[in-house]
């Protein structure tokens, strides 16, 4: 759908499943090669690698942890040596943990600081360094969530993350607009993954879930996607610093949307 993103090279972590697999595919569909990271699931790379190919792009897997200096470097150097150059890096790499804060250990909010807020701080420097030493107009693109606008309770370490990704977001937007790089949020909500398959498999939550969405469904991997390839083409070419929430309206204060109040 965008022809100029034809050939370019993007990096997509956590790519073997769920909205990075969703992503990853349809960078693939824009004939674009992609570099997929996974941290354990090697059958599910290689799954999302193959879709890639089948749609017309190229794909390569790499088992890196994206929470050290090492592992985002692992990437970088994939792309370069398999493709010759670096596009767009998305961080997509996510976790959550459900814990009542008063009873969160310390070594849970720090997984998840590491995953979603200190890889999102790599990955973007490593892209960034690569962007300016070349002179190269880039794109960053960082997965964050509704919640880095709406509280949620028993899932402190992930709002907080998101929060920091809002403002890491337009901070490094702004720093970096005058070199023609662009650094953009998505901002999920409610999304059919894996990571919320066992929560929506139960009706009851299901629906509660779905009565916070003015759309009235759960949306879909592919969804995002389309956004991210948005992002990634010179159609949003005059846009850096925002979120783009695809979210079905749940950012809208949806208890309002019978006109109650």
């Amino acid at each position: 759908m965008y022809q100029d993103l034809e050939g370019k090279v993007a990096v997509v972590t956590g790519g073997s499943k769920g909205i990075g697999s969703a992503i990853s595919k349809r960078y693939g569909q824009e004939k674009m090669n992609v570099v997929i990271n996974y941290n354990s699931d090697h059958a599910g790379a290689q799954k999302t690698a193959d879709s890639v190919i089948a749609a017309g792009g190229h794909a390569v897997i790499v088992q890196a942890d994206i929470a050290n200096e090492e592992g985002v470097k692992t990437l970088m150097d994939t792309a370069i040596r398999n493709y010759g150059t670096l596009d767009i890096w998305v961080n997509n790499a996510g976790m959550e943990i459900k814990s009542a804060t008063h009873e969160l250990s310390l070594e849970d909010w720090n997984k998840v600081i590491n995953i979603n807020q200190t890889g999102v701080f790599l990955g973007s420097r490593i892209a960034l360094e690569y962007f300016k030493s070349h002179n190269k107009k880039g794109n960053i693109i960082n997965l964050s969530s509704v919640h880095e606008k709406i509280p949620w309770p028993t899932f402190a370490s992930y709002a907080a993350t998101k929060g920091s990704v809002k403002l890491f977001t337009q901070t490094i937007a702004m720093e970096y607009a005058k070199d023609n790089i662009r650094v953009n949020a998505i901002g999920p909500g409610a999304i059919n993954t894996p990571i919320n398959a066992q929560k929506f498999s139960d009706q009851e939550q299901y629906e509660q879930t779905v009565k916070m969405v003015p759309m009235d469904r759960i949306g879909k991997p592919e969804e995002v996607a389309a956004g991210a390839a948005w992002l990634a083409s010179d159609e949003s070419s005059y846009v850096t610093g925002i979120t783009l929430f695809i979210d079905g309206g749940m950012t809208l204060y949806p208890a309002f949307k019978d006109g109650q109040g």
